[in-house]
């Protein structure tokens, strides 16, 4: 992952995406590149250009956290690309140690809670580590995808999100729900850059999609919260649902995603409709399709 993941790079992605203007700068009719210049940057944290240059070509191996605190401010970054550029300017600090976690799985309790949003009318999944996918409820397998009727090692998000053809129909705006799954991969590869399975699926998802090599170039870096999602399902239409993303306690490296729609809203009807159909097992069957084809 050390080719992935960097910190001079990340630096550069981040400066690019600042316009002077927004930090004081005039702007000027011409530009070599996008964003700051090196030396503006610099400025901006209080450091000498050649100091930055050197962290941005990778020629300096660590920084303090008073010059990451300062470049933070500078480049004016959320809480998410903070604790990104925290994780990458720690990693020559880190004993790297190739090592085989046990497989993820979630436990008794997380599968009653599952069953029991069902009843709700909430779709609701578990994530691992590198987007896997864990466990679901019936109601998420019969809006999304079917991943338990998958091979083990192909029930992964974002798998599904960039080589299924039928993710781009399903979500109403694919662009956007790509771009963040990128950025929850790239989040994720900052903490763990020595992980051969999340190198192996970047390397994967990079050979298999255009979209994916251009969206994991941006450098972009998010920690799901809470948010909307749109659809567009086949069964029951245009609807969107809001979902929570929920850390599991006790449990490494496993979210809990909960959908749900206010009530009395058609996005509700949408929601029983489709659970009223997904109770049959032939019509469930009937919407099972591979994650990956191709």
């Amino acid at each position: 992952m050390e080719n992935l993941v960097t910190l001079g790079e990340f630096l550069r992605a981040s400066r690019s995406r600042l316009e002077p203007a927004d930090v004081g700068f005039p702007a000027t009719a011409r530009r070599r590149v996008a964003g700051l210049r090196r030396e503006e940057l610099a400025q901006l944290a209080g450091m000498s250009v050649d100091y930055y240059t050197r962290l941005e070509q990778g020629r300096s191996r660590t920084a303090s956290r008073a010059v990451l605190d300062s470049l933070a401010a500078a480049l004016h970054l959320d809480d998410a690309e903070r604790a990104h550029l925290f994780n990458l300017a720690s990693q020559p600090e880190r004993v790297q140690r190739r090592h085989h976690p046990r497989p993820q799985q979630v436990t008794a309790g997380v599968q009653q809670l599952l069953h029991r949003l069902d009843a709700a009318y909430c779709p609701a999944f578990v994530l691992g580590r590198r987007t896997d996918f864990l466990a679901g409820n019936r109601l998420a397998s019969a809006l999304i995808a079917d991943f338990s009727a998958l091979p083990a090692h192909e029930r992964n998000q974002a798998r599904f999100v960039f080589c299924d053809p039928y993710a781009r129909e399903l979500y109403a705006t694919w662009e956007d729900v790509a771009a963040d799954t990128a950025a929850m991969l790239r989040m994720e590869a900052g903490r763990r850059s020595d992980d051969p399975a999340l190198s192996e699926l970047v390397g994967e998802l990079s050979e298999h999609s255009a979209d994916f090599r251009r969206m994991w170039a941006d450098q972009r870096v998010i920690e799901r919260t809470e948010g909307t999602k749109g659809y567009h399902h086949p069964v029951v239409g245009h609807l969107t649902v809001s979902y929570q993303a929920m850390a599991l306690a006790g449990e490494e490296d496993q979210t809990l995603f909960i959908y749900t729609t206010p009530a009395d809203t058609a996005d509700e009807t949408a929601l029983r409709l489709l659970a009223t159909w997904s109770s049959s097992t032939d019509s469930l069957a009937a919407s099972r399709r591979p994650a990956v084809e191709g």
